[in-house]
């Protein structure tokens, strides 16, 4: 049931960054993101087989260690059976000897191969991590020169900005005459109110 709720959160957790990596447009660095998240996981599951890998090895050691020890135990009750004339028991503790020492052998042939399989198996996990460290180098080093990229277009707006201002030329001669006539209107209404003043404070006196 564990298993299940993990395979359910890694879909909907894929699901979720998939999401994300659409919003973003699907831009390199988005991409890449993605591509890291698809290594991460076969590094995880490749340590997974090594560890199991690893748990083969030391279970076949143990049978071969085990069978190993049953025939040399026999190999030595054989001979002691074989002192005090005990013919029966020499003969069964002979069978017993050859079987575990055909049992010993095979294990340790496949213990052999085991050991192999995880040599191999732990150079190629060395090396995936390896390349995992790289990319995440790579990645870094696209987000800084993203960055860069992006603080030069912003910075050269502000240092071009005379280009941007003849494309908005007439923007601000409208500006400047909108702001003009508020002035003109300002200064007439001051004149006419001041006009105004003067002479009703001189019918005033005449009266």
């Amino acid at each position: 049931m564990s298993n299940l709720f993990t395979r359910i959160k890694d879909t909907i957790s894929a699901d979720f960054n998939e999401m994300l990596d659409q919003k973003e447009q699907k831009n390199p660095i988005a991409q890449l993101n993605q591509y890291v998240r698809r290594c991460e996981q076969e590094v995880k599951k490749i340590r997974g087989l090594v560890e199991k890998q690893y748990a083969l090895k030391q279970e076949f050691t143990r049978e071969y260690h085990q069978a190993a020890a049953m025939a040399d135990k026999r190999k030595r009750q054989a001979e002691i059976a074989l002192k005090a004339n005990e013919e029966e028991l020499h003969e069964q503790a002979r069978k017993d000897q050859v079987y575990f020492e055909e049992r010993a052998a095979k294990l340790d042939s496949i213990r052999q191969n085991a050991i192999k399989e995880l040599e191999s198996l732990e150079s190629k996990y060395v090396e995936m991590k390896h390349k995992l460290k790289d990319l995440y180098v790579k990645r870094m080093d696209l987000k800084g020169r993203e960055n860069a990229a992006q603080a030069h277009k912003g910075m050269n707006k502000v240092l071009h900005a005379d280009r941007y201002a003849e494309k908005s030329s007439a923007t601000f001669s409208e500006m400047e005459d909108y702001i003009e006539r508020l002035e003109n209107q300002v200064n007439a209404e001051y004149r006419s109110y001041t006009l105004d003043a003067r002479i009703a404070e001189l019918e005033k006196r005449a009266e």
